[in-house]
């Protein structure tokens, strides 16, 4: 094949392997560069802005089918005329413009190959496709609170149950939940923290790809009820293997074909806890539950963030799109204040996620007490203990 490139003919263009190994293998890529040069010029131009592995990987996965479906390598594909080349883009998108496929997948796959010939110095004219105004390819069913707490109850295991209280009380993306290891969150954890601090970094790209979008970082914390879940999760996991240490995977795979201590260091899938999630659903009787992805479960939190929270006040709308993970809008970002973590709790736990009445009193009482000795370097748990030993022994 190497000579008929060189030679300027082109050839057929075959893949040895599948999955990521076979991605990198026929493309010829290494890291960020490419024996192929219209590759590299792509990857060049992919470093240069956002450096995402996630990003190359989807446009590299588009790429390569396109090369299949041509039969022809991606230089060869960037030495034809660019008619010749409009007509292919145009041919090969138009067999995603049909009901099997959204729309918004057509346009993506067209922006890919136009921004591979673009950053091979072919500006090419093809044809996008009308997306209307909220449109959805696959119906989404969001569950009420109540409706998450039945799939919880119906999750099958104390690692599923763990895993859609997290997603539902911290909002946090799929591909970012599944990239937390236990050490993100080991020492709230053993202080006992009932409000525990879930953080996000770009260093969790490096598990996975996906996880921390846009690189932006910021915290969440996880409910009293979900950290109850994690909590015996991991007191499991501990009996199972006799420790979990700080770079496990917070959640890890069951799959059991592999060995119990490559198990525990197995970071779960994507497609994972979708299974789990849609399970789940179905088991808590919900009539809709194959419309039920992962992802919906964080529009249910951000229900409760827009919601009245147990005092009858609101959260504010700054604090709300920072625990969503958004940037804020114009220069309001650089000021937000994100330092005051004790203060984030504290409005966190002003969240309506309790089940009953009764629970949202008691976490009015808990936030009073937060805000209270706020400053004062006094744990108020161990404040409130002294208080009841106190009028105990009046």
């Amino acid at each position: 094949m190497q000579a008929c490139i060189e030679e300027g003919v082109p050839c057929g263009f075959s893949f040895r392997f599948g999955g990521k190994r076979g991605l990198l293998s026929s493309l010829k890529v290494d890291g960020w560069s490419s024996l192929y040069f219209s590759v590299d010029n792509l990857l060049k131009r992919l470093s240069r802005k956002s450096g995402s592995e996630a990003t190359k990987r989807s446009y590299l996965t588009v790429i390569r089918r396109f090369c299949e479906y041509v039969n022809m390598s991606p230089d060869d594909l960037t030495r034809l005329e660019k008619k010749r080349i409009e007509d292919l883009v145009q041919e090969y998108c138009d067999r995603f413009n049909s009901p099997r496929y959204s729309r918004k997948y057509a346009n993506n796959i067209l922006h890919i190959l136009r921004s591979f010939f673009n950053a091979n110095g072919l500006e090419i004219s093809v044809e996008g496709y009308y997306v209307p105004t909220r449109y959805r390819k696959r119906p989404e069913y969001i569950p009420t609170k109540n409706e998450v707490y039945d799939m919880a109850d119906n999750a099958g295991s104390l690692r599923n149950r763990a895993i859609i209280l997290m997603l539902y009380s911290t909002g946090l993306r799929v591909s970012t939940l599944i990239a937390l290891i236990y050490g993100d969150l080991k020492d709230e954890l053993r202080k006992g923290y009932s409000i525990v601090k879930v953080p996000v970094y770009p260093e969790m790209k490096k598990r996975v790809p996906e996880a921390c979008k846009n690189n932006i970082s910021y915290f969440t914390f996880a409910c009293e009820e979900a950290v109850k879940a994690l909590n015996l999760y991991l007191e499991d996991r501990l009996r199972r293997y006799g420790s979990v240490e700080p770079d496990e995977p917070l959640f890890c795979s069951e799959y059991n074909q592999l060995e119990s201590q490559k198990r525990r260091y197995k970071f779960i899938t994507a497609r994972e806890v979708q299974r789990v999630v849609k399970a789940a659903a179905k088991n808590a009787g919900i009539k809709e539950w194959k419309d039920v992805p992962p992802h919906a479960l964080r529009k249910t939190y951000e229900s409760i963030l827009r919601g009245e929270l147990i005092d009858g006040g609101r959260l504010d709308v700054k604090t709300q799109e920072f625990f969503m993970g958004h940037i804020l809008p114009g220069s309001q970002d650089a000021y937000y204040d994100r330092t005051k973590i004790e203060s984030l709790r504290t409005d966190y736990a002003r969240l309506n996620f309790g089940r009953k009445v009764v629970e949202n009193k008691f976490r009015l009482l808990e936030t009073s007490l937060i805000k209270a000795f706020e400053g004062t370097g006094i744990d108020w748990r161990e404040a409130l203990c002294e208080y009841v030993k106190v009028k105990m022994n009046l």
